[in-house]
């Protein structure tokens, strides 16, 4: 059972496309969604295969970290090194749970085309109030009025008092005190103080249908050597989160099960929550297509820069 919970932030920098496998609809590679919402994801199991990649970089030249990611994340017998094989001798060193879990990454802020700003970050009611549950998880204290169809006070994104434009579509909203004091608590938590220039916050239904229809859509090809031309068949089309979409998830910790001679410190959820904080990167590659520039995301740890 884990003990305690932090929130973390997954802003991409390079389209990402955490895949869900070949599908029969228009799309032949999609990204994974939500099955009840239609919202993208980021599995927790893909998301912690990511993290643990990692840190394992990070603890190619340290020993102790390398240990203690093992610890963290679990034993896996098929890359460990020998100097994790020498730390785990004993086949009962081996099998245990990792003493770090993670939550699905769950969609905050998706990027939308907006005919003034470049573009506007949207969200909506359902998603807040989601992230207010799980803030409420990772031990914070804020509670927000959400009005749907309101933009912040600070907006530099609405073309008159009234409406923006984003995409092809003209939408009425209002300035909201509200909606700027949400903006503003993530502004602190990322920050990033073009937050509170660029967030609408949409129905659930407007929200739905953007994150539906304006994920980017890449046909990619393979060429065959031989000919130089396209490869029979080898025509198909992945869907991405674009860049500056933001996601969150939640770290969660307990004390670690195995306990390893050289490493003292790993015995409490806070010491197992701390090693993750300190270690986790600041930029790491997420998904699929790391050899051509996709997933490249910054991560944020929440609490950071104040609330």
């Amino acid at each position: 059972m884990f003990k305690q919970a932090k929130i973390f932030y997954i802003h991409t920098i390079t389209p990402m496309h955490v895949g869900s496998g070949s599908d029969l609809g228009i799309v032949d590679m999609p990204i994974q969604r939500e099955g009840h919402t239609n919202f993208p994801k980021i599995e927790g199991s893909s998301l912690k295969g990511s993290i643990r990649e990692a840190f394992e970089f990070k603890g190619r030249t340290d020993v102790d970290m390398l240990i203690k990611t093992y610890m963290s994340f679990g034993y896996d017998e098929s890359n460990a090194p020998s100097a994790i094989q020498e730390a785990f001798p004993e086949k009962s060193d081996k099998e245990y749970a990792g003493a770090l879990g993670f939550s699905d990454g769950r969609i905050l802020l998706f990027p939308v085309k907006s005919a003034k700003g470049i573009f506007a970050w949207v969200t909506c009611p359902l998603v807040l109030n989601k992230f207010i549950k799980d803030l409420k998880i990772s031990n914070y204290e804020q509670d927000f009025t959400i009005e749907e169809n309101s933009i912040t006070t600070d907006s530099k994104i609405n073309i008159d008092n009234a409406s923006v434009i984003l995409e092809e579509y003209q939408i009425g909203v209002k300035k909201n005190e509200s909606t700027q004091r949400i903006a503003e608590f993530l502004s602190n938590e990322l920050d990033n103080k073009e937050i509170k220039e660029k967030l609408i916050i949409l129905s659930d239904d407007d929200f739905k249908d953007f994150i539906t229809l304006s994920t980017e859509v890449i046909t990619r090809t393979k060429i065959d050597n031989k000919t130089g031309v396209v490869a029979s068949g080898a025509l198909f089309t992945e869907e991405y989160l674009p860049s500056e979409t933001i996601m969150y998830s939640l770290a969660l910790a307990s004390p670690a099960m195995v306990k390893i001679t050289q490493i003292q410190d790993l015995s409490t959820d806070n010491e197992v929550m701390e090693f993750f904080t300190k270690t986790v990167p600041d930029i790491m590659q997420i998904g699929g297509n790391a050899t051509i520039g996709k997933g490249i995301v910054s991560v944020v740890v929440g609490g950071n820069h104040g609330n």
